[in-house]
């Protein structure tokens, strides 16, 4: 699975999907673990709220 950015409505969709899935111990998509990457248009980005981001990044965790 490449990487792929999706808006904050495109990623709460795949939550209610079961797009994504929640384990308890990390999420899941596509029977691959996934990193949840918060992109802030503004800086310091280290200021913004993961929650208040307008677009995501989904990579498989672990993969550079």
């Amino acid at each position: 699975m490449e990487e792929i950015v999706v808006s904050k409505e495109e990623l709460i969709l795949m939550f209610e999907e079961e797009r994504i899935i929640d384990s308890g111990s990390g999420w899941i998509m596509n029977d691959n673990e996934v990193e949840i990457i918060a992109l802030h248009d503004v800086d310091p980005k280290f200021l913004q709220d993961i929650t208040n981001a307008k677009f995501y990044k989904i990579i498989v965790k672990g993969k550079k």
